[in-house]
């Protein structure tokens, strides 16, 4: 495969969301990293992404950087080979949702984006692993890296986010989903209804995961990852 990886990181990450991955898959592929950081609609962002990206690439996201992934697809289906899901809802967010969100920005515009960070990512939401310190040690960092006008855009963004479900009945490519099985966020039966509706889709379930198996399992889930791209070519 000479297609080009395309990270995709979610809400708040930076490149280190999916540092292990790159480290490893990057001996093998071209890699290429880009943040949802510019608009305030799914829309927006995949629009203002289109420019950089490479002529055919494998779309890798998680969480919002999934949305964004099946928004491209919806654009450019002809330049993905492949795509690979992590932790990502593809429906559009609910009301109630949505109005818990809006009391995270209200924190973040009020100078407590740390307080709206752990309100939108508690210690629960990943697995109870030696290493969950570090895990939210770390999204709080990258968060407070990001700052507080991209908090907003993001979630501006997942707000608002669309309804893929016919862009996924569309993708007659090979795509995977990874679901951490103690994901509270985004739950195991919603990421299998997810590859359910891709007629090529798969779903790899990690049981010591929670919502950010590249970081919490980073070995299972590039392994993951790389027995899917060296699996056999679909032709259209």
């Amino acid at each position: 495969m000479r297609e080009t990886l395309v990270f995709l990181p979610g809400l708040m990450a930076d490149a280190r969301q999916f540092l292990p991955q790159l480290v490893r898959l990057g001996a093998r592929f071209a890699t290429q990293i880009i943040l949802p950081t510019f608009g305030d609609t799914v829309e927006q962002m995949s629009e203002a992404i289109l420019p950089d990206l490479p002529h055919r690439f494998v779309l890798i996201g998680q969480g919002l950087g999934g949305n964004l992934a099946l928004d491209v697809v919806r654009r450019v289906p002809d330049r993905v080979s492949h795509i690979v899901l992590l932790s990502t809802d593809p429906l559009a967010e609910p009301p109630q949702t949505a109005a818990e969100r809006e009391m995270r920005m209200l924190a973040a515009r009020a100078g407590r984006l740390d307080e709206a960070m752990r309100d939108e990512f508690p210690e629960n939401t990943f697995a109870d692993t030696p290493w969950r310190d570090e895990v939210l040690a770390l999204v709080q960092d990258m968060a407070m890296g990001l700052g507080e006008g991209v908090f907003l855009r993001q979630s501006r963004a997942l707000q608002r986010r669309p309804d893929q479900q016919k862009t996924m009945r569309r993708f007659k490519l090979p795509a995977l989903v990874i679901a951490g099985a103690q994901d509270r966020l985004v739950p195991v039966r919603r990421q299998e209804f997810t590859s359910n509706l891709m007629p090529f889709g798969k779903l790899q379930v990690i049981e010591t995961a929670g919502h950010l198996p590249s970081l919490e399992e980073p070995d299972m889930t590039t392994a993951a990852i790389e027995a899917f791209l060296n699996g056999p070519v679909l032709l259209r």
